[in-house]
C-alpha cells in the first residue's frame, strides 16, 4: 500500500509540473495574440496611406490605364497560392482548417496550382492533396521577423512571375474573429486588373487640396504597388500568427481544465489510499493490543 501512495504522490507532482508548463504557455499565447493584433492595427494607417497614393496615381491618369506591372498575364492559367499555417503543434485544428479551405477554393479554379507553404505542418497535407509545393518557408517567431519572411516570399514569387508561370496569386490564412475564434480567409494579390484600379480611383481624397504625382508616374506606381502587395502579405502573416495563438490558447485552456480534473481525482484517491493505510495500521495496533491483553489475563 505504501508503494501505491508513493506512486500517487509522483503522479500528482508530475501533473502539477505539467499544469505549471501549460499555464505558462497560456500566458505566452495570450501575450502573443495582443502583440500580433497590435501590429495589424498599426499597419492600418500605413495601408491607408498607400491606398491614397495609388488612388492619386490612377486619378492623375485621367481614366487612361497606367502601366500596371501585372506579370504572367499571358500565361497558361496557372494559379499561385501562398498558404500560412504553423511550424509548431498544440494548435488544435488550425492547420486543417486553412488547408481544407485552400483545397476547396482551388478545386474550383481551372489550370494547375503552385503552392508556397509557410509553416512545416502544412506541407504534408498539401502534398497529399496533390498540390505541388513551389517553395516552403519557416514562420517568424516575432513581429520583427514578419518583414524578413515576407521579403523572402516576395523575392521567390517575383522570380517565378518573371517566368510567366501564373496569372493569379492568392493568399490563404486564418483570420481572427474574436479573442477566442478565427476562420480561414483568402485574398487575391494578382492580377491587379481594371476593377481593382477602378475601385482605388473612387477613393475620395481626405482634403480639398488634391495631390500631384511627381517624377515618372509609372515608377511611382510600381513602388506603391510593391508596398501594397508587401502590406497585404504582412497583414495576412500577422493575422495568421494571431489566429495560431488563439488556437493554442484554447488548446491550453482545455488542457489546464483536464489536468485540474485529473489532479482532483488523484488527490482524492491519494487521501483515500492514505486513510486506508492509516486504518490498517490502527487495526494492527488494536489487534496486537487485544492479543497482548488476552495473554496477560491468562
Amino acid at each position: 500500500m505504501s508503494d501505491s501512495t508513493a506512486s500517487l504522490r509522483r503522479k500528482i507532482e508530475s501533473a502539477q509540473d505539467l499544469q505549471s508548463v501549460v499555464r505558462t504557455m497560456k500566458s505566452l499565447a495570450a501575450s502573443s495574440i495582443g502583440q500580433y493584433e497590435d501590429s495589424v492595427r498599426a499597419l492600418g494607417d500605413y495601408y491607408r496611406t498607400v491606398e491614397l497614393g495609388l488612388a492619386a496615381s490612377f486619378r492623375e491618369s485621367r481614366g487612361q490605364p497606367l502601366d500596371v506591372p501585372v506579370k504572367g498575364a499571358s500565361n497558361k492559367g496557372i494559379t499561385g497560392a501562398i498558404v500560412f499555417g504553423s511550424d509548431q503543434g498544440l494548435v488544435g485544428q488550425f492547420n486543417e482548417a486553412v488547408v481544407d479551405y485552400a483545397i476547396k477554393s482551388l478545386a474550383g479554379l481551372s489550370g494547375r496550382v503552385r503552392i508556397w507553404a509557410i509553416g512545416d505542418r502544412l506541407c504534408e497535407r498539401l502534398e497529399n492533396a496533390g498540390l505541388p509545393l513551389a517553395g516552403r518557408f519557416a514562420l517568424p517567431t516575432s513581429v520583427q521577423g514578419i518583414a524578413v519572411v515576407v521579403g523572402q516570399i516576395q523575392i521567390d514569387t517575383d522570380k517565378d512571375q518573371e517566368l510567366g508561370s501564373y496569372e493569379r496569386l492568392l493568399v490563404f490564412h486564418n483570420r481572427p474573429e474574436s479573442r477566442s475564434l478565427y476562420e480561414p480567409a483568402v485574398e487575391q494579390l494578382l492580377p491587379l486588373d481594371a476593377n481593382w484600379q477602378k475601385g482605388l480611383s473612387a477613393i475620395n481624397w481626405p482634403t480639398k487640396i488634391l495631390p500631384e504625382v511627381l517624377c515618372d508616374g509609372n515608377a511611382t506606381l510600381r513602388s506603391l504597388i510593391r508596398e501594397y502587395l508587401f502590406i497585404t502579405v504582412f497583414r495576412a502573416c500577422a493575422e495568421s500568427l494571431a489566429s495560431e495563438n488563439i488556437s493554442r490558447l484554447a488548446a491550453m485552456e482545455r488542457a489546464d481544465k483536464n489536468i485540474q480534473e485529473l489532479l482532483v481525482n488523484l488527490q482524492s484517491t491519494f487521501h483515500r489510499v492514505r486513510q486506508e493505510r492509516i486504518d490498517e495500521e490502527l487495526f494492527d495496533v488494536i489487534s496486537g493490543f487485544e492479543a497482548i491483553s488476552g495473554l496477560r489475563l491468562r
